[in-house]
């Protein structure tokens, strides 16, 4: 029979195994390049695109900001389809990367970056390091 001691409970968290490295599940290097990129480089690269596009929005419509969500979506979409990182991944030495189905880069950058803009999916992380738009793109971000 099993007992309450042997499955745990909510208040242990989630499982872990101390063995895993982020990005094992794709075959990715623990360090170095193309080694999954850390949270803090992600958010500030997003940072950085959303205040250029934020920029380049107050610029074009004299001091408004209602074109930073298409600016940011069309940057991302194409940028990641051409280069694979967008500037802000490219100051921080980031690149982002097809690790799952065999989708063209495109339709990638466009599920991931409707998803970014959602913001919810950014909350959720799986165990290697990948956030939910990253899960239903099939990509990851790593260290170039």
């Amino acid at each position: 029979m099993i007992d309450r001691e042997d499955l745990g409970s909510w208040i242990d968290g989630a499982p872990t195994d101390p063995s895993h490295v982020k990005g094992a599940t794709w075959g990715l290097p623990a360090e170095g390049p193309g080694s999954v990129a850390p949270i803090g480089r992600r958010f500030v690269g997003y940072a950085i695109d959303w205040s250029l596009c934020a920029g380049a929005s107050a610029l074009l419509m004299d001091g408004s900001v209602h074109l930073v969500w298409p600016l940011f979506t069309a940057m991302s979409v194409v940028l990641l389809s051409l280069f694979g990182a967008t500037i802000g991944q490219f100051v921080l030495g980031l690149r982002t990367v097809p690790v799952a189905r065999r989708w063209p880069m495109p339709l990638r950058a466009l599920v991931r970056t409707a998803l970014l803009l959602l913001l919810l999916p950014t909350l959720i992380w799986n165990r290697d390091g990948q956030p939910l738009q990253d899960v239903a793109a099939g990509t990851a971000v790593v260290r170039a």
